[in-house]
């Protein structure tokens, strides 16, 4: 091949690159725009979790905002959250459409399948903030709320909108990513980086790194730390089993 011919081919992979960025971004735009439009809809599915911790706990809530912009920047940060939630299956399409042409059929066949797990994933490590991690969390810090019987005054929580919103959006986000593990180590093994007895032997490290990660991605509160430790460590040994799995078809195919 030429050097014309290889600058040519260079061109065009930075051609097909800028396409599928620009189907993405605005694909993610659309979406966006649809969003704000149901932003206090949206909004009010996100508070869902608040509402339902202390619907009997026989005080009148009520989440507040100190600043003129803060519940419209409020609305713009939460559809962008959810845009770029629903358009992360279309975003990891056109990757896998830009480099699946240079990859042989049994490459597409080993990536493929994390292509689909990767979203799968993001979304059980969401769900799971929603539905446990966020009440239980709720019901943990408002315990410290107090009558005023032996502090003088009454010590009871006014949420703020924008800070409500940033806790669960960076829970989402945390476990999300978090849940992406056993993604990383399979892909990993396929490499020859890991192999299953590499992870075996360094599993007593890995729960003082998981626990620490926990520590540093989730809120100082043990509700959301041991949240988001317990199912990474249940995730690993999935992740020992996996690759375990590879290994032997990586014996049978040789």
């Amino acid at each position: 091949m030429t050097k014309t011919e290889n600058e040519t081919g260079f061109i065009s992979h930075l051609v097909e690159l800028r396409k599928r960025l620009i189907h993405s971004f605005v694909f993610l735009f659309v979406f966006f725009i649809i969003c704000y439009f149901f932003a206090e809809y949206l909004y009010g599915f996100l508070v869902e979790p608040y509402s339902k911790a202390v619907k009997n706990d026989g005080v009148e809530r009520r989440l507040i905002f100190t600043a003129l912009q803060e519940t419209f920047l409020t609305y713009i940060k939460v559809s962008f959250f959810t845009a770029f939630f629903v358009t992360c299956p279309f975003i990891l399409m056109q990757i896998w459409k830009f480099i699946a042409p240079g990859l042989y059929k049994h490459e597409k066949s080993a990536i493929l399948p994390y292509l689909v797990l990767t979203p799968i994933l993001f979304f059980l490590g969401g769900m799971l903030v929603y539905y446990l991690i966020m009440p239980l969390a709720i019901k943990f810090f408002l315990s410290f709320e107090s009558t005023g019987l032996n502090t003088n005054l009454p010590i009871q929580l006014e949420a703020k909108v924008n800070e409500y919103l940033s806790l669960i959006m960076k829970l989402i986000f945390a476990f999300g990513l978090s849940f992406q593990l056993p993604v990383v180590l399979s892909l990993l093994a396929r490499v020859g980086v890991v192999d299953s007895q590499f992870l075996k032997e360094r599993r007593k490290y890995v729960v003082i790194i998981i626990f620490t990660a926990a520590a540093i991605l989730t809120p100082p509160d043990p509700v959301t730390q041991i949240g988001l430790a317990i199912p990474l460590l249940i995730l690993y040994e999935l992740s020992i089993f996996s690759v375990n799995i590879i290994e032997k078809k990586a014996k049978n195919n040789a």
